[in-house]
């Protein structure tokens, strides 16, 4: 699937800098990061959807310690 990107001139210069002293193409530099960081994207903004339907729900929070206690950990 094709995809535009918009690099800065300092990030441009970069990529173009390692592929060229690596003899790969920039595109595999481009996936290389986006497989890099993906998952921790997709967990970041998971776990910002999460706290948004915790907080909407109206329940209760208690401290971590309480819970532990709870639990017997």
């Amino acid at each position: 699937m094709p995809l535009s990107v918009r690099l800065t001139a300092e990030e441009e210069e970069r990529l173009a800098a390692l592929a060229a002293r690596t003899g790969r193409s920039k595109t595999f530099y481009v996936r290389q990061a986006i497989a890099a960081h993906l998952d921790e994207l997709e967990e970041l903004y998971w776990a910002d959807e999460a706290v948004r339907e915790w907080e909407a729900s109206g329940k209760k929070s208690r401290p971590a310690g309480q819970l532990w206690d709870e639990l017997d950990v």
